[in-house]
């Protein structure tokens, strides 16, 4: 039996040579160029089970995409799951929840919960999706106030290896529900989810722009600076291609008593070149982010740092503040003790290089990670071993193992 008459889905099955196939087998990066053995879009939950029981069937590795923004590798050969038409929000405002389906975009949620009053832990960008976002443990502009957004999920519906259809909560499959709060989608397929919403219509936000020449004094006041500042600010320093030192912020509060919090930040910085902090509603507020192409934790910002930092050439660098909220959560996701993140667009620097490897974790967090072989750096040994246990429990054949997954734990069986 072919792989279209195994499937026999409600959605449409394009294999090489199908009108729509070259427009469906793609994901947003560029650099790659995957030829699946099939791409199924999904029309449902149903759909999804038909495909994990095909990739089974004939042995085909299986990858999942929505919006194609967590897409790394190359899937050749593979069965590839596309869930962006399984695209539904739904908000309770009394319960203060949205249930979402896997091809949801962080606008749609946004949009739909802002009427309330309400707003969902969304990244930086609204057209990211929300599964694929908050299973890689989602760090957003109000993570430092109500954690990373793995933290809020309530319950999800997951298709399992053996294609059944599951729910994981807190009191069912609980060991399912806490993988799945920021250890990846490497524990089955979630077709429906659902999370908290919070109180936050209007923020302060936006960005001060300076020159760079006070760059170098700027991070160094930051350092002390970050440790007296409420929960309810987040923010990050950065400095850009063009010459110049950007301090974003966001408040969620009295936007004068942000601009106070804010103003001995700004002072050092010298004089402002451009200004875009404004009151918005929570879904207005475009905050943007960096590209990954290095990431690193780091304690503290030590003078060797900051200089490698402020002279570093042809580099887009981004310091961001962590702590309140992610790190009083103990879930699955990321290091927490580190209060502080540092990203490069680029391959930093030999001098850049040096300074990281003696002041850096060696860290890496599941949304901003590119290579698959650095995965166990996402996460503390103790969880890496738990959600290895928990791969084993649920996926020990590895279907899910596409991209940055956990591998399964070896078992008396398969030792």
């Amino acid at each position: 039996m072919t792989i279209r008459q195994t499937l026999r889905t409600d959605g449409p099955v394009l294999l090489p040579g199908d009108q729509g196939y070259d427009d469906h087998r793609k994901p947003l990066n560029p650099a790659l160029d995957p030829r699946p053995a099939a791409v199924v879009r999904a029309a449902g939950t149903a759909d999804v089970r038909r495909a994990v029981l095909a990739a089974r069937r004939h042995a085909l590795p299986f990858a999942v995409q929505a919006t194609g923004h967590g897409t790394h590798v190359a899937h050749d050969d593979a069965l590839l799951l596309r869930t962006g038409a399984m695209a539904s929000v739904l908000v309770d405002p009394d319960r203060r929840v949205a249930r979402v389906g896997p091809g949801a975009r962080w606008g749609d949620v946004l949009a739909a919960a802002a009427p309330f009053g309400l707003a969902a832990l969304s990244g930086s960008s609204p057209d990211v999706g929300v599964v694929g976002y908050t299973l890689g443990g989602g760090l957003g502009w109000l993570a430092r106030s109500y954690g990373l957004a793995a933290e809020s999920v309530l319950r999800a519906q997951v298709v399992t290896a053996g294609g059944e259809l599951t729910t994981a909560s807190a009191d069912r499959n609980p060991d399912l529900f806490w993988a799945l709060r920021g250890g990846g989608g490497s524990f089955g397929v979630v077709t429906a989810l659902e999370f908290r919403l919070y109180p936050v219509a209007r923020v302060y936000a936006g960005a001060v722009t300076f020159g760079r020449e006070r760059a170098a004094e700027t991070m160094a006041f930051y350092r002390q600076w970050i440790e007296r500042v409420p929960d309810a600010l987040s923010t990050a320093l950065l400095l850009t291609r063009d010459g110049s030192l950007a301090i974003k912020a966001l408040y969620a509060g009295d936007p004068e008593r942000g601009r106070a919090l804010l103003a001995p930040l700004w002072k050092v910085a010298g004089p402002v070149a451009a200004d875009t902090m404004r009151v918005v509603d929570y879904a207005q507020a475009a905050m943007g982010g960096t590209f990954a192409r290095t990431f690193d934790q780091v304690r503290t910002l030590d003078d060797d740092l900051v200089a490698a930092l402020v002279a570093e050439p042809d580099a887009t660098v981004e310091i961001r503040h962590w702590g309140g909220r992610i790190a009083r959560d103990d879930g699955a996701a990321a290091h927490r003790d580190a209060p502080l993140s540092i990203i490069l667009d680029t391959i930093p620097s030999p001098r850049t290089t040096q300074a990281l490897s003696r002041c850096g974790r060696g860290s890496s967090f599941l949304n901003f990670l590119y290579d698959p072989s650095r995965t166990a750096s996402a996460f503390t040994a103790r969880n890496w071993a738990a959600l290895r246990r928990i791969k084993a429990t649920y996926d020990q054949e590895n279907i899910f193992g596409a991209g940055l997954a956990v591998p399964p734990a070896a078992t008396s069986a398969s030792a």
